[in-house]
């Protein structure tokens, strides 16, 4: 087993502090891809989550890299070595899955990108950190226990950081936010699929925009 280069720690942190909120995306068309991602842009979001669940997965994420730098965009659903090497090929910045493998956990480590694994159990957690991972996806958040799981993980693992995902909306985000364990949140409600069938560029960007502020809102609440 290799583990994760500490410098991509340090990638993989930053990247998780880019936005309060991550879309988590799934497109059926590639062709919207760089238009979702500019209309994420302009609402003050700069990462983005587009999973491999279908064949425009990889062509999208190569659409955004291309034309949106402004955004870091990263390939999720990873489920093996080899759509980590597809994802990369493709020009993703980092790669996410909806669990962890021994395999990927140690893998990835010296694979081609900041990896993110995710984990729903403290026995999960444990290989994890075990493999050389701090940074993790908690997956799926709200079925898996919500917040009182990651208050009850914080006080054992007080050195991993979340980015929950699964169930949470803009109206739970903050509370998620408000763990000192949580750096932002993963949400599908930013790029509603009725939304991106009529190409409605300005409702993304406005509920981009609502994302965007959820961190001043926890900022202002902890001061």
């Amino acid at each position: 087993m290799t583990a994760p280069d500490p410098s991509r720690a340090q990638i993989i942190e930053r990247l998780l502090q880019l936005s309060p909120v991550m879309p988590v995306v799934t497109l059926q068309d590639a062709a919207v891809a760089a238009d979702l991602a500019r209309a994420l842009v302009r609402g003050g979001i700069r990462v983005i989550e587009v999973t491999l669940r279908t064949p425009a997965g990889l062509r999208a994420i190569e659409r955004i890299a291309a034309e949106v730098p402004e955004i870091s965009v990263g390939a999720g659903t990873v489920l093996s070595i080899a759509d980590l090497y597809s994802a990369a090929s493709a020009g993703a910045a980092f790669a996410i899955s909806p669990g962890a493998t021994p395999t990927l956990l140690a893998g990835a480590g010296a694979g081609p990108l900041p990896y993110i694994p995710a984990v729903a159990t403290a026995s999960e957690l444990m290989a994890g950190v075990g493999a050389g991972y701090r940074f993790f996806k908690f997956f799926p958040a709200t079925a898996a226990g919500g917040i009182p799981m990651l208050k009850a993980l914080g006080a054992p693992f007080p050195e991993v950081r979340f980015c929950p995902t699964g169930g949470i909306t803009q109206e739970t985000a903050r509370s998620f936010l408000e763990l000192p364990n949580v750096l932002c949140v993963g949400g599908s409600w930013l790029a509603p699929p009725q939304a991106l069938q009529s190409r409605d560029w300005s409702r993304i960007e406005s509920l981009a925009a609502k994302a965007a502020a959820s961190r001043n809102e926890v900022q202002t609440v902890i001061r």
